[in-house]
């Protein structure tokens, strides 16, 4: 591939990139790339490339001599580091430039370092949302588990069981203790003979009612007597 052969592929990609394309010298020029990324907001701006492309002076036993990197005050993309990807990246144009070799490459070599910086994005991202997701399953799940109970098992059903009958036993023998104790203080309180003072019996109105129950039992018994007597005629 000669120099005319050169001059005839840089025709070709004026036409297909017409305003991608910027002179740095007669050997060597600079090709923006912009980036086609899934999911991308329409409303920013897509992540673009350079291409830098030098010929050697000596053809075709040299290929073409390719750099890439981020345009010049170009917004930080997330995904995509370069000059930190650009050796990763310029290594998979290897078996393009190999093939290609003494005929025109630099369309294919667009097209190919195109096609494997989207697909290093979209797989950088996809581990970052994988993660986002696993993250928040996480939470989810740890959300779900406060309104579900433990997983019963034979043995936790055993535990559970053996508990439950412990404690039962436990409160039914309060229970007789307790009920045991209630008797006793009764039995004692009906055992004890209850004395009242002259006073207390006054105070409870106790001697009243028994002087009147005393007086009406007289009064009666007088009645009675007076009812079996007969006046003489």
């Amino acid at each position: 591939m000669g120099r005319e052969e050169q001059i005839e592929e840089r025709e070709v990609l004026d036409s297909i990139f017409p305003d991608e394309i910027t002179d740095v010298s007669e050997t060597s020029y600079k090709v923006s790339i912009a980036l086609d990324v899934p999911g991308q907001d329409e409303e920013s701006e897509a992540p673009t490339i350079i291409l830098t492309v030098t010929y050697p002076p000596r053809l075709p036993r040299h290929p073409p001599r390719p750099h890439n990197n981020l345009p010049q005050n170009a917004p930080k993309y997330p995904y995509l580091t370069l000059p930190d990807d650009a050796r990763h990246l310029l290594s998979t144009l290897s078996d393009s430039i190999s093939e290609s070799l003494g005929q025109a490459m630099i369309f294919t070599l667009i097209s190919t370092l195109k096609e494997n910086t989207e697909t290093l994005i979209t797989e950088r991202r996809s581990a970052v949302q994988a993660e986002e997701d696993k993250e928040r399953a996480k939470a989810e799940e740890a959300e779900n588990a406060k309104f579900h109970g433990e997983a019963v098992t034979r043995e936790r059903f055993l535990e559970w069981r053996m508990r439950f009958r412990e404690e039962q036993e436990r409160l039914e023998e309060e229970s007789r203790r307790v009920e045991e104790e209630g008797m006793g203080k009764k039995e004692i309180a009906r055992g004890k003979e209850v004395k009242l003072t002259g006073k207390q019996l006054w105070e409870q109105g106790l001697v009243g009612k028994a002087e009147e129950e005393e007086g009406g039992e007289e009064e009666s018994h007088a009645l009675m007597g007076v009812e079996k007597l007969k006046v003489g005629e």
